[in-house]
C-alpha cells in the first residue's frame, strides 16, 4: 500500500473531513480513502470489456471467448 501525506490542509477542511467521517461511522483516514477512491474510480465507470461482451449478447449470436492473456506484455520498442 502507498502512503500519501497532505501538507498545508486548512484546519476548516480537516474539521469538515472529521465531521463527515463521524457521520459515516468511519475514521478520518478511512473517510479520506473513500473520497479518493470514489473520485478516481467511480462505481459507475465504463468497463470496456464488460460493455463489449454485453453488446455481443444483446445483438445476437456473438459468442466471445474472452480470456485474459496471462503472459507479461513485452514493452514497445521505438527505434
Amino acid at each position: 500500500m502507498s502512503v500519501v501525506t497532505v501538507r498545508n490542509l486548512p484546519e476548516e477542511t480537516h474539521r469538515a473531513l472529521k465531521l463527515r467521517a463521524a457521520l459515516h461511522g468511519r475514521s478520518t483516514e478511512a473517510e479520506i480513502r473513500e473520497i479518493l477512491e470514489e473520485s478516481v474510480r467511480p462505481k459507475t465507470r465504463l468497463k470496456i470489456g464488460s460493455e463489449l461482451a454485453a453488446f455481443g449478447q444483446r445483438f445476437g449470436n456473438v459468442d466471445l471467448d474472452i480470456r485474459r492473456e496471462q503472459a507479461p506484455t513485452e514493452p514497445a520498442v521505438f527505434e
